[in-house]
């Protein structure tokens, strides 16, 4: 019998004399009070060469997540009406482009810098943003380092954040200690965070869902707000 708490992408890469090291972090999962879903870089860039692998996107597209942002596009969409239908405030990240406040010192990684066009940062059509919704820009990984994000967590009674996005070992992941250092609550919509490597993908996840955050299936999650949604309606 598959446990639920390990029931997950990262069975078939965890052995399970490890899964029996993290045994002591199950837990109770659930998505919790008061949440707004936090969308971390789902901009054009991620998505550059198509729904190809990232093997051969790279090439061209050294920044492309190549498919497994294109696997997330369908997913996503349904969290996001699912969160836009309970009434959930939705807050978005991308790069700050603006050349007079990032010197080229400034990196979100160690990667060698990689010039290129600031249009690349646009929110992806399907998950443009609409009237009502927070945009943060962020200089490092982490949406909350620099920014205002916790002044409007807090003013927005804000105790759980729904995470989506990419990359899961990178921006995804220091945003989601980060909020959890916070004191919120973090969940972690598997089938919308993607990454270029899905390896690391998958380690990540196993990792923040024991330390920092609840990683569900994005069905669970829909169904949580489907549920507010018709509270909210009667």
């Amino acid at each position: 019998m598959i446990d639920a708490f390990e029931d997950h992408c990262w069975r078939d890469v965890i052995p399970e004399e490890v899964l029996d090291l993290y045994s002591h972090y199950k837990r109770p999962v659930t998505v919790g009070p008061q949440a707004a879903l936090l969308a971390i870089d789902l901009y054009e860039l991620a998505y550059q060469g198509g729904p190809r692998p990232v093997a051969e996107v790279s090439r061209t597209y050294p920044s492309s997540c190549g498919e497994y942002a294109w696997n997330a596009i369908e997913p996503t969409k349904r969290l996001f009406a699912a969160a836009r239908a309970a009434g959930l405030p939705i807050i978005y990240t991308t790069s700050d482009t603006r050349p007079d406040s990032k010197p080229n010192s400034i990196r979100a990684t160690r990667r060698n810098s990689i010039k290129t066009d600031p249009d690349v940062f646009a929110i992806r059509p399907e998950f443009a943003p609409v009237a009502g919704d927070i945009v943060i820009t962020k200089q490092r990984a982490s949406a909350f380092f620099g920014t205002p994000l916790i002044a409007h967590l807090t003013l927005l009674n804000v105790q759980t954040v729904i995470v989506c996005g990419e990359s899961t070992s990178g921006c995804v992941r220091a945003s989601t200690v980060d909020g959890y250092s916070y004191g919120l609550q973090m969940v972690m919509a598997e089938e919308c965070c993607f990454d270029r490597s899905l390896i690391s993908h998958k380690i990540n996840l196993f990792d923040l869902h024991h330390k920092y955050a609840n990683v569900m299936h994005t069905d669970d999650i829909v169904a949580h707000l489907d549920g507010l949604a018709l509270k909210e309606a009667v």
